[in-house]
C-alpha cells in the first residue's frame, strides 16, 4: 500500500472543502496516527555469529594440530556415550527412507549435514551446527597480567 505524507492528506482535504475545524481535527488525529510507537523502536540487524567448541586440556593430551566438529544435544539424564549410537540409528532410519536410499548417508558428516532433525530427534538427538566447526585448545589456566 502506497505511503503519504501528512500534509499532502491536509492539501487534499482543503481543496475539497472541508472545515477548518474537521480539518485541524483530521491532521491532529494523522500525526498522531504516523508517531511510531516507543516499543516499536528499530532494532539493529542481529549480528550473524558463530560455534567452535574450546576443549580444556591442561595435560596436553590432546593434539597438536587443528581439527573439527560438531556442537550436538542430547537429554542430561542420557549419557555421551550414545551420541554416536544415536546418531548412528538416525542416519540408519534415513537411510531406509525414499530420499535416503537414493542419496544415503555414508559418513558422519554426511549424516549431520543431510539428514533432516526428524530423524535425530526421534533418537533424542538435536544438531546446533550442520558444518563443522574448529575445536580449539586451551591449558584452562588464565596468564597472570
Amino acid at each position: 500500500m502506497p505511503k503519504i505524507e501528512v500534509n499532502k492528506v491536509a492539501e487534499i482535504l482543503k481543496k475539497n472543502d472541508i472545515s477548518p475545524a474537521i480539518l485541524r481535527r483530521i491532521v491532529e488525529e494523522l500525526n498522531l496516527a504516523v508517531q511510531p510507537d516507543p516499543g516499536e523502536e528499530e532494532k539493529p540487524p542481529a549480528v550473524k555469529k558463530q560455534f567452535a567448541i574450546l576443549v580444556s586440556d591442561p595435560e596436553g593430551r590432546l593434539p597438536k594440530h587443528d581439527f573439527v566438529g560438531w556442537v550436538l544435544q542430547l537429554p542430561e539424564s542420557e549419557s555421551v556415550a550414545t551420541v554416536t549410537d544415536r546418531l548412528f540409528r538416525s542416519a540408519y532410519d534415513f537411510n531406509t527412507t525414499k530420499k535416503g536410499r537414493l542419496l544415503p548417508a555414508k559418513t558422519v558428516g554426511e549424516a549431520i549435514e543431510h539428514v533432516p532433525a526428524k530423524f535425530f530427534k526421534e533418537a533424542d538427538l538435536w544438531v546446533k551446527t550442520k558444518t563443522p566447526v574448529l575445536v580449539l585448545r586451551t591449558d584452562n589456566e588464565i596468564p597472570k597480567e
